[in-house]
């Protein structure tokens, strides 16, 4: 039976080398590699080397070399598909069937990889034919100079609809297998395929290898409906699979000298990977999504702990929290993330063209370990100016340890994050060192992701402040209210109305419109929205105080869906039967304002007055409480 290539990487891009000959082999680190004594002779002083980039081993005292394949051959003496079904198996991936079909799939993937080629070189053509031009001013305005274009392989992609099919096709291309490789759009009404990227600066996405799977594409039409576009999934790409840049970047690991262990980076876009690249710092970047379980496997087997940058606005700091939450069941030790903010609301590419090399090696270097960047975020959540919030707090922490599968890492964990705790108490707060701030190596004296102290005691509130927090939760309706805490602790309720204005529009309340809109976005852009998750991207937003106004709103409505023994199938139908209420009691406020404004007869009046009955109705509803069981409505 033959193996792809393919089928042959994507094991190798699973396993570390490390990792596998650990089992066997007793290795320690030493720089960016791992050393140990021969499994092949005798010896005292070691001379068997592991290198995670290369996915390589040498045994300098044999002269054996090769990969994991070729060590489980020499070592259990296993044939070639023996060593790939073990690997395999250890990788989770499936056997492919021994029939024609998968030669002929990889025949065909080997098809669509040599058109991306050819597509990625007449994109570098077009750059600097005349109708670049514009795209060249571009990139120049960007700080990257022609002498760097080729080093990244960018290219253009012109206005016309079919400029890249017809040179294509006039090399031997189908449509049917341009379209297959994303290169070209087949519209679902019929008719004839046209180009994906059009008018775009486009930068090729690759593997490890070298080899393009795919391309993104910078719009140079401020009005464009995308600002960037990535091709689509393929029997070549797998966007949740793939980094920006990770052939680069294991470039420059590898370049950096035996006894160093150079920063990894995860940035947010193509133009920081190339900055940062440029500046001599090894960086990826994830393909427009949070960072998957899948990415963080491939960062792993490049470096034990990469830096997580993100920039310094909000979505920089909602995308940390993201990562936060898909990182925290995975993490072993030797296996981490460190966090870094670039400085002023900047990203790198910014940085680097602004400040130059040396400032942005330097702010990337200023980084805050996993478990202070996961304590800050826990901390900053609410203010901890009562026993209840910060008995709240220490549960956060504690279920966040939790979270963590390694039993070992788990336990150090919740010891780190109670230290850090026990240090933000009033004992902690009554005896600062010098300017009033926590002690030395307390994780409480972070401030965002980035370290340096601050005090936590937080100000206690004004009147004026006591007095506008209650005016606003009395302004609140209770049924409203009641409706958006719901939502809050069960955000799945929401999925069936993303689409209803009533909701954008806070249940008819102005106060919440803000709130619900963020949640709806919010809920567009995650696969899976959990109460936590939830919890926490508010607060990031600065609704905190909201929330807690909502609380009290939705205390005087009396609502049984708030009731703890209530069941949640209950509990939903509830909700959707006082939102349909709600929804309707807003829209009849509505048609009896135009009503009024369109009394012409008897009939006007009588439907008039019957609007108004149906509206009284409701309300009645509203102020019983029979809305919530559908009475009224």
């Amino acid at each position: 039976m033959r193996v792809d290539e393919h089928f042959l990487d994507e094991i190798k891009s699973r396993l570390r080398p490390s990792d596998v000959i650990g089992r066997t082999v007793k290795l320690r680190k030493q720089g960016r590699e791992y050393v140990g004594l021969s499994p092949f002779n005798k010896e005292k002083t070691p001379s068997f080397y592991v290198n995670d980039e290369k996915g390589q081993f040498f045994d300098f005292s044999s002269g054996k070399n090769g990969d994991l394949i070729t060590f489980l051959q020499e070592t259990e003496r296993l044939s070639f598909m023996e060593a790939v079904e073990r690997l395999a198996a250890e990788a989770g991936l499936t056997m492919p069937e021994a029939d024609p079909r998968s030669a002929e799939q990889e025949r065909q993937r080997q098809g669509l990889s040599e058109w991306m080629d050819a597509a990625a070189q007449w994109f570098e053509g077009a750059l600097r034919r005349p109708e670049g031009k514009e795209a060249r001013a571009y990139l120049e305005r960007r700080g990257l100079p022609e002498s760097e274009w080729a080093r990244f392989r960018l290219g253009f992609s012109p206005p016309g609809r079919t400029a890249l099919k017809d040179y294509l096709i006039t090399k031997g291309a189908r449509p049917g297998e341009l379209v297959e490789a994303g290169l070209l759009i087949a519209p679902e009404e019929g008719g004839a395929p046209y180009d994906r990227f059009r008018d775009r600066i486009i930068f090729p996405i690759a593997d490890h290898r070298g080899r393009i799977l795919s391309f993104g594409g910078r719009a140079m039409d401020p009005q464009a409906r995308a600002k960037y576009l990535n091709g689509p999934e393929s029997p070549l790409f797998h966007k949740g699979r793939t980094l920006y840049g990770v052939g680069e970047a294991r470039k420059i690991l590898g370049a950096a000298p035996g006894n160093e262990t150079p920063p990894l980076v995860v940035v947010e876009g193509y133009m920081d990977a190339i900055a940062c690249q440029r500046a001599g710092i090894a960086a990826v970047a994830p393909l427009g999504t949070a960072l998957t379980e899948e990415q963080m496997e491939m960062l792993w087997r490049l470096h034990g702990e990469p830096t997580l940058a993100f920039d310094g606005d909000r979505a920089g700091r909602q995308a940390a929290s993201r990562s936060i939450d898909r990182a925290l069941p995975l993490l072993k030790p030797g296996k981490s993330f460190k966090f870094a903010i670039v400085e002023g609301g900047k990203d790198p590419d910014e940085v680097l063209r602004e400040l130059g090399a040396a400032a942005l090696r330097a702010q990337l270097s200023q980084t805050t370990p996993f478990v202070d960047a996961l304590f800050t975020r826990e901390h900053d959540l609410e203010p901890l100016d009562t026993p209840e919030r910060r008995a709240g707090f220490k549960n956060r922490l504690r279920n966040a340890a939790a979270l963590i599968a390694d039993k070992d890492l788990q336990h150090a964990y919740r010891e780190a994050l109670m230290e850090r705790f026990d240090a933000t108490g009033p004992k902690a707060r009554s005896q600062p060192e010098q300017g009033g701030r926590p002690q030395r190596g307390s994780a409480g004296g972070s401030r965002g992701w980035r370290g340096g102290a601050r005090e936590w005691i937080d100000p206690a509130p004004t009147a004026a402040g006591r007095a506008a927090a209650q005016r606003l939760a009395h302004s609140i309706d209770p049924a409203a209210a009641t409706l958006a805490k719901y939502a809050v602790g069960d955000p799945s309720v929401l999925d069936e109305h993303l689409e209803n204005s009533f909701l954008a529009k806070g249940f008819g309340v102005q106060a919440l419109a803000k709130l619900m809109t963020e949640i709806i976005s919010f809920r567009l852009d995650t696969d899976h929205l959990d109460t936590a998750t939830l919890a926490r991207h508010l607060a990031s937003c600065g609704f905190t105080a909201l929330l807690t106004d909502i609380d009290r709103a939705a205390a005087k409505s009396g609502a049984p869906i708030m009731k703890p023994d209530v069941s949640l199938d209950v509990a939903r139908s509830q909700w959707s039967q006082a939102f349909a209420g709600l929804s309707r009691l807003v829209a009849l406020d509505e048609a009896i304002a135009s009503a009024k404004g369109n009394l012409s007869g008897r009939s006007d009046m009588e439907a008039l007055e019957r609007l108004k009955g149906e509206r009284d109705t409701l309300k009645r509803a509203i102020r019983t409480g029979t809305i919530w069981a559908g009475e009224g409505s």
